[in-house]
C-alpha cells in the first residue's frame, strides 16, 4: 500500500527541521539527517500452534530481570537516536512543559472531608512534586501533618504512593510505597501522635489494606512476584513479624483479580473477586477479625454484581437477567438465594446503572444514558425522586468522597471539556440546591468562554453510531476542513474515557487544533452492549470505529485530512497499532504509549504478568478460533511492507502491565518493514513503569514530549497569538 501522505509529510517536516535547528543551536541539520536508527539483530524464534508457524525475529529482547547487557544497550541506543532526532523539538518541548505546569495551582488542595472526629485533606506546596496529607479537629482549624510524601520520595528516581489508611480509632496511619514502578508495594505503619514508624513492614503487597475494628489487625493482599497477580489475603497483627501473618484466603483461579474494601457502615470487611465477566463477594465481620470470609453468593459464570450495605440489607447492583444491570436488595441471611431478592430499580436497555451510594435516608444512583452521566436522588419514604441537572453538551459527573452513611449531604464531582473539575455539595433536606465547595484553578489567562465542546455521533461502517466528544477554541475553528485534528481513543475493559476537563489540551486548542475523543466499542460509553461489541471476537469493531470516526470528522469539516494525529496508551496503544496497520493513510502522525501490541504471544505465555485473567477480554489463543481472530489484528504480527505515519512510541523499562519488550520488538520490526522516511522514535524511560514518570510536575514531561512531536511536525510551534 502506498501512503498518499508520504510527499506531504516530507514537505512539512523538512522546512520545520531547518527552522527549528536554527533556534536550537545544538544540532546541525546534517547531524539530524545523517543519524541512523538502531538496527536490531534478527534471531529467528519459531512459534507453532494450531498449524500456524510464526517466526519472531526479536523474541530475544525479553529479559525478565532487565539486566541483559545486549538488551539494555539496544534500548539505550534507541534513546540516543530518539534524543538526536528530537533535538529540533527540545525547545518546543520545554515551552510546552512550562505552559502545562504553569496552569497548575501551585498550592492545590483537596476539599476536606470529615471521617470520625477529624477533617482529612491533602495539599501541595509550590515547587514540590508530592502531596502532604493532613487532618484537623475542626474545619479550617490548625492542621497536623500525617504524611509529607515529599520527604518519603526525596532522592528517589521513582516514587509511587499506595493506599493511605487511618485506623478506626484514628491513632495509626498505614501507607504503601513503590520505589520501582512495578506496582509492588511495601506497607509501613506510623503512630500519628508521635510520628514514629513501627517496625512492622509488609512486603510484596498491592499497596492497600483494611483495618479491623479492633485497631490491631489489618488485612492485605500479597502479589505473586512473577505474574504480579494479587492472589493471597493475609491477616497481620501489629507488633508481629510478617512471617507470622495468617493466610486467610487464596484465589486459585488465575483468571480472577481480588481486592479488599470495607462497607460504608464499617461493619464488614469486603473481599471482591472479579474476572472480566464474573464476580463474587465475600464478607467478614469487622468486629471479629479472627473469623473467615464467607461468600454472599458463590460465583456464577457470567454473573457480575456489587453490593452496598444499609442496616441489615444489601443493595445489589447485578446483571442477572439484566444486560445493563438492575438494582435489587436482600438481607444477608437470604443473599445466597436469588429468588429472595427484591427489585428496587428495573433494568433499562438504554440506561446503564453504574454506581450507587446508600445514605441513611437516601439512595443515590449514578447512571449513564446515551453516553451522558446522571445522578438521581431517591429519598426513602414518600418524597419523590429527582435528577440533578447539568447543562454542558458533554460532561462527566460522579460520586465524590461521602465518608459517613449518617450524613444528609451529598458530594459529587463535575467536569466538562470546558469546565474545570468542580466539587459540589447538596443538602438533601433542601432539594436540588447546591454549594460549590471548590473548582480547580487554572492559572494564566484561561477563559472557558473561549472554548466550545460538542457531542456528536459518527456512523460506523456497520451502521453503529459512535459517540464523539469534541472541543476547540472558537476563534481558531473554521469547520471547513482546515484545522489539524487530534484524535484520542482507548476502547477496552469497558473503561469509559470521560469527557472531562484537561488543562493540558489547552496548549493544543490555543494553537488551532481540534481535540476529539472517539468513544469506540470496547468502552462502556453506551452501556454494557457497547463493551461486549468491542471485545473477544468483536474486537475489530474498536479499530473500525476509530478509523470511521476519523473519516466522519474530516468529511464534516472538523479536521484536515492531511493533518490528523492520533494517540492512545496501553490497550489504546493496541488500538493505535491496529489502526496504522489497517488504515495508515488516514493519519499523519501517531503516538503509542506503553502499547499492548504483541497480543498473541503475550496471551499464550501465562508467566507474563496479567495474562490469564485477560482471557475474557481478548480470548484464549490456546483455542483456535480465538488464536486466528487475535492473530488477524495483532499489531506486531500484522506489520506490512507499507508506508506508516510518523510514530512516537514510549515505554517504561519496569512496566508491570505491558512489558517493555512488546513495544521494543514492535519498533524493531517496524523499522525493518516500513517503506517510508517518516520519523519512528522510541523513548524508553529506564526508571519508570506503566504510568510513566512519578511526581505532580515531572509527569508533564511526557505530555510535553508528545505534544512537541505533533506540533513540531505540523508546523504549529510558533508563539501563541492570543
Amino acid at each position: 500500500m502506498i501512503n498518499k501522505f508520504a510527499v506531504s509529510s516530507a514537505a512539512i517536516y523538512l522546512p520545520i527541521l531547518v527552522l527549528l535547528t536554527l533556534f536550537v543551536g545544538c544540532t546541525s541539520m546534517t547531524d539530524v539527517i545523517s543519524a541512523q536508527p538502531p538496527v536490531a539483530d534478527k534471531i529467528p524464534h519459531k512459534l507453532n500452534l494450531h498449524g500456524v508457524q510464526r517466526s519472531d525475529d526479536y523474541y530475544w529482547m525479553r529479559d525478565d530481570e532487565r539486566k541483559d547487557p545486549k538488551i539494555i544497550a539496544h534500548l539505550e541506543s534507541e534513546n540516543s537516536y530518539k534524543k538526536a532526532q528530537f533535538a529540533p523539538y527540545e525547545s518546543l518541548q520545554k515551552t510546552l512543559f512550562d505552559e502545562l505546569v504553569g496552569r497548575l495551582d501551585k498550592d492545590e488542595s483537596s476539599v476536606p472531608y470529615k471521617w470520625h472526629s477529624h477533617w482529612y485533606s491533602r495539599r501541595y506546596q509550590q515547587g514540590f512534586e508530592y502531596p502532604i496529607i493532613t487532618r484537623s479537629k475542626v474545619l479550617g482549624g490548625d492542621e497536623s501533618i500525617l504524611l509529607d510524601v515529599n520527604l518519603r520520595a526525596d532522592k528517589q528516581d521513582f516514587y509511587g504512593l499506595g493506599g493511605v489508611h487511618v485506623s478506626p480509632d484514628e491513632s495509626m496511619l498505614a501507607f504503601g510505597e513503590d520505589l520501582l514502578s512495578r506496582r509492588i508495594y511495601k506497607i509501613y505503619f506510623k503512630t500519628i501522635e508521635s510520628g514514629e514508624l513501627l517496625e512492622d513492614i509488609l512486603e510484596g503487597t498491592d499497596g492497600r489494606l483494611v483495618w479491623a475494628n479492633d485497631n490491631q489487625h489489618v488485612f492485605y493482599i500479597r502479589k505473586d512476584p512473577q505474574t504480579l497477580l494479587g492472589n493471597q489475603v493475609f491477616r497481620h497483627r501489629l507488633g508481629t513479624p510478617q512471617a507470622q501473618d495468617t493466610l486467610v484466603y487464596e484465589e486459585l483461579d488465575d483468571t480472577y483479580y481480588i481486592a479488599l474494601g470495607k462497607s460504608l457502615d464499617e461493619s464488614r470487611i469486603v473481599l471482591h473477586h472479579e474476572s472480566t465477566v464474573t464476580s463474587e463477594i465475600s464478607v467478614l465481620d469487622a468486629d471479629k477479625p479472627l473469623g473467615q470470609f464467607t461468600p454472599l453468593l458463590a460465583r456464577e459464570e457470567g454473573h457480575e454484581y456489587s453490593v452496598a450495605k444499609l442496616g441489615n440489607e444489601y443493595f445489589i447492583l447485578t446483571n442477572w437477567q439484566a444486560e445493563n444491570f438492575r438494582l435489587m436488595k436482600a438481607s444477608e441471611s437470604h443473599f445466597a438465594d436469588k429468588s429472595k431478592w427484591q427489585q428496587v430499580i428495573a433494568a433499562d436497555p438504554d440506561v446503564r446503572i453504574e454506581d450507587i451510594l446508600l445514605l441513611k435516608d437516601y439512595l443515590i444512583v449514578q447512571s449513564r444514558d446515551q453516553g451522558l452521566s446522571h445522578i438521581q436522588i431517591r429519598p426513602f419514604g414518600e418524597q419523590s425522586a429527582y435528577h440533578l441537572a447539568f447543562n454542558d453538551p458533554a460532561y462527566v459527573v460522579g460520586l465524590d468522597v461521602n465518608a459517613s452513611q449518617e450524613s444528609d449531604k451529598l458530594r459529587i464531582y463535575y467536569s466538562s471539556p470546558t469546565t474545570p473539575e468542580s466539587i459540589y455539595e447538596y443538602d438533601l433536606t433542601q432539594g436540588e440546591g447546591r454549594v460549590l465547595l471548590k473548582q480547580e484553578r487554572v492559572l494564566g489567562d484561561f477563559d472557558s468562554e473561549l472554548y466550545q465542546a460538542e457531542r456528536l455521533f459518527i456512523d460506523a461502517r456497520d451502521g453503529a453510531k459512535v459517540p464523539v466528544t469534541l472541543v476547540y477554541r472558537k476563534d481558531k475553528f473554521n469547520k471547513d476542513g482546515s484545522n489539524p485534528l487530534y484524535q484520542y481513543g482507548y476502547g477496552a475493559y469497558g473503561h469509559t474515557i470521560e469527557p472531562d476537563f484537561d488543562s493540558s489540551i489547552l496548549s493544543l486548542l490555543d494553537r488551532g487544533m481540534v481535540y476529539a475523543i472517539a468513544h469506540v466499542r470496547g468502552g462502556e460509553m453506551l452501556g454494557r452492549p457497547w463493551y461486549d461489541n468491542g471485545r473477544m471476537l468483536n474486537k475489530q469493531n474498536s479499530f473500525n470505529d476509530f478509523v470511521d470516526v476519523t473519516k466522519g470528522l474530516v468529511e464534516q469539516g472538523y479536521g484536515d485530512s492531511k493533518r490528523v494525529v492520533a494517540a492512545g496508551g496501553s490497550a489504546g496503544g493496541l488500538l493505535m497499532g491496529s489502526v496504522i496497520n489497517q488504515a495508515p493513510e488516514r493519519y499523519f502522525a501517531v503516538a503509542a504509549h506503553v502499547p499492548f501490541v504483541d497480543i498473541v504471544t503475550t496471551m499464550l505465555d501465562e508467566s507474563i504478568p496479567l495474562t490469564t485473567n485477560e482471557y475474557d477480554e481478548w480470548g484464549n489463543p490456546n483455542e483456535k478460533a480465538y488464536f486466528d481472530y487475535m492473530l488477524s489484528y495483532s499489531p506486531y504480527d500484522q506489520i506490512e511492507r507499507q508506508d506508516y505515519p510518523h510514530l512516537l512510541v514510549t515505554t517504561g523499562l519496569h512496566d508491570s502491565q505491558v512489558q517493555y519488550f512488546e513495544p521494543a520488538k514492535w519498533v524493531a520490526k517496524l523499522r525493518d518493514y516500513k517503506t517510508d522516511d517518516n520519523l519512528l522514535l522510541f523513548h524508553v524511560d529506564m526508571e519508570a513503569g506503566h504510568g510513566g514518570k512519578s511526581g505532580r510536575y515531572r509527569r508533564y514531561q511526557d505530555t510535553a514530549q508528545e505534544y512537541a512531536f505533533f506540533l513540531g511536525l505540523l508546523g504549529l510551534d510558533k508563539d501563541l497569538d492570543k
